[in-house]
């Protein structure tokens, strides 16, 4: 991300918004850090009064922690956060499956075939950022797929505060397989159009993360927030 490009589109309140929740979602702002309200404003080429209205939403959102006369900071991924996200937007995934299976054309299916062997390829190189990038792509078109906006602003929302938990833990290769495994699995689904197996397959693809990532706070000795 460019923290120096001036910001000139009209939807500057929107932009501000996405753009300071991903230096949090990107670990560019890391956690309990304070947030640099006039580092930002000069780099987006913005005033205080606008970046503080866009740090409201992201505080809303859990991401910041608003503090009286003294800023913001970014707020922790705590265990108790991961409790109450990944069973919610397994749920999603689990129906946006369902709803992909009945709704994603020929090309769409193809578009998920091609990330799906781009990602496989990343882990055969052990190139862990290119299999993000395509692991995301896949599950982003799926959502898509479902063809429902109200669907897909949960699980963007949700998605975001799922991917800063990414960066506390490392993927393991045993998580990494296993995941690589799933999504053989769920790919097999969607050729087929099984809407029911994708959409339990989803959930339980989510639900697995779930544990890695209990499993590596554990194994770290993060304390229970």
């Amino acid at each position: 991300m460019n923290l120096t490009e001036t910001i000139r589109r009209p939807t500057l309140h929107e932009e501000l918004v996405d753009r300071l929740r991903d230096l949090v979602v990107e670990d560019a702002l890391k956690p309990g850090e304070k947030v640099p309200e006039k580092e930002l404003c000069e780099s987006f080429g913005v005033s205080r009064t606008p970046l503080r209205e866009a740090l409201k939403v992201l505080a809303s959102e859990g991401f910041v922690v608003l503090q009286a006369n003294r800023g913001a900071r970014v707020a922790r991924v705590t265990r108790r956060e991961l409790e109450n996200t990944f069973p919610v937007i397994a749920r999603l995934e689990q129906l946006a499956g369902e709803l992909a299976c009945e709704h994603l054309d020929a090309t769409g299916i193809a578009y998920i075939e091609e990330r799906h062997q781009a990602m496989l390829k990343a882990y055969e190189h052990r190139d862990r950022q290119a299999y993000f990038l395509a692991n995301q792509d896949i599950h982003q078109a799926l959502i898509r797929g479902a063809d429902n906006d109200i669907l897909e602003g949960h699980h963007k929302l949700l998605a975001a505060r799922v991917r800063r938990a990414r960066f506390m833990v490392n993927l393991s290769d045993e998580r990494w397989a296993q995941a690589i495994e799933e999504h053989e699995k769920m790919m097999e689904r969607l050729r087929a159009r099984d809407a029911d197996g994708l959409g339990q397959l989803m959930k339980l693809h989510m639900m697995n993360k779930y544990a890695a990532h209990i499993q590596a706070l554990n194994a770290e000795g993060e304390a229970d927030d």
